[in-house]
């Protein structure tokens, strides 16, 4: 195993803990760097969350078409104003840990507003997912079983004991806490008992859930071994006290930060899997001797793509005109990852299934466009020669192949066009 160098090792983990490294990001040591992405704090420089305001009725009966299409025009405004104001705080915030983490865990607990239908809902569990992001997991296991968006999306909102619902329970296990192979069908049974009686109260605009003991199925239930008669929480502790949980989550949190195709060895996974504790979980991940292997290579996400680049060309999605910001949606879309809308339970995929045809498509006409936006003040201020090297500098691309190298030195006497290939070249699509 090739190890980086210390300065190579510092911008490997600012770009895997965050959006871009650009120049002047990497001042210090490795071990320093780790201190200061994992200390905690406040983002003074956090845009507040939008006003989203109530939905209006959605119209049930025949001869509501013009309240159905005004209810569906709310939600995707919604939609759209929750996108940009999560891409803007990436772009500002001067703890991109923080972000990433939240945007790794909605990639986790995957819930869609396509069938959630409530900005505010979505806008309440993003906020769960930054405030619980690196404690201890237990805790925001807890949280999720009950929040709101989460149960409307797996239809635990009216689970009752004479009908109970299995897909929280199913997913809890499968995809939340344990991994595939750590239960049985019976299990997903009895934890689907164990969860009913809850439902959602969507009354206000901030929706809240609601306990209905009568609803709950009586009797104990019999989870991975264990006979009680559970509750929610007490359902979710069970989970979380088995071995798989640790295991699982590190190995989750491992696809994110080192290698979405070679996992953990089995002495490392159990040193990250010693605590339930998420930071330390992280910390012990990012001091593992894999991280720091030359051969380790992330495809960036889109989403990674897009905040990333933004960032470094100090362009704020909130001051975009608003045919700009949906031309941004549609890039996301194009690309196949808009915040706040996963594909399905499972999330949405990594590696190598970014770089499709289609998607090199999407970059280079947001590349074309990002460049007509942006202050390219300090490229156009570099000599013709040196444009290339200041791109790399600016983007975090600790080289260019020679075959990108020629094709920006070609393009070097045009500031914008030199920047946009710069964007598209296959050294700034991966994390180093």
């Amino acid at each position: 195993m090739a190890v980086l160098e210390e300065r190579a090792r510092v911008v490997r983990l600012l770009q895997r803990t965050g959006f871009s490294t650009g120049a002047g990001d990497g001042g210090g040591g490795f071990d320093s760097a780790v201190g200061r992405v994992l200390a905690p704090g406040d983002d003074p420089d956090a845009p507040p969350p939008p006003e989203l305001g109530p939905l209006p009725m959605r119209g049930k009966r025949k001869g509501d078409e013009g309240a159905k299409k005004a209810y569906r025009e709310a939600v995707r405004g919604q939609r759209e104003a929750l996108t940009i104001w999560w891409l803007d705080r990436m772009v500002a915030t001067r703890r991109p840990w923080v972000e990433k983490r939240t945007l790794l865990w909605h990639d986790h607990w995957a819930t869609s507003i396509q069938k959630v239908k409530s900005g505010q809902a979505m806008l309440a569990q993003n906020a769960t997912l930054r405030r619980l992001g690196g404690g201890d997991f237990q805790a925001m296991a807890r949280a999720m079983v009950k929040d709101p968006a989460l149960m409307l999306w797996l239809d635990a909102a009216g689970n009752t004991a004479k009908a109970p619902n299995e897909n929280l329970a199913r997913e809890l296990m499968e995809l939340f806490v344990l991994g595939v192979g750590h239960y049985e069908e019976a299990d997903v049974r009895q934890a689907a008992a164990a969860l009913t009686g809850w439902a959602v109260d969507r009354k206000g605009e901030e929706w809240q859930p609601r306990f209905r003991p009568r609803q709950h199925a009586d009797g104990a239930q019999t989870v991975l071994g264990t006979k009680t008669d559970f509750t929610a929480m007490a359902l979710v502790d069970h989970l979380v006290e088995q071995p798989a949980c640790p295991r699982h989550v590190a190995s989750r949190l491992w696809a994110r930060l080192v290698s979405a195709e070679d996992g953990p060895s089995e002495e490392s996974l159990e040193r990250i899997a010693a605590s339930r504790d998420l930071t330390r979980m992280v910390r012990a991940i990012l001091t593992d001797p894999a991280f720091s292997d030359s051969g380790s290579v992330l495809v960036k996400q889109p989403v990674e793509y897009v905040v990333g680049a933004m960032r470094a060309l100090g362009v704020r999605p909130r001051e975009l005109e608003k045919k700009q910001r949906r031309q941004l949606m549609r890039t996301l879309n194009g690309l196949g990852q808009v915040p706040f809308a996963p594909p399905n339970v499972g999330g949405w995929p990594h590696g190598a299934a970014w770089l499709t045809t289609a998607a090199a498509k999407v970059r280079i006409g947001f590349a074309q466009q990002l460049v007509r936006q942006a202050d390219l003040g300090p490229i156009e201020r570099t000599a013709r020669g040196g444009r290339p090297e200041a791109l790399a500098r600016l983007l975090g691309v600790p080289e260019w192949s020679a075959a990108t190298a020629r094709v920006l030195d070609g393009a070097a006497k045009e500031p914008r066009r030199v920047t946009a290939i710069a964007l598209t070249a296959p050294e700034y699509l991966v994390l180093a």
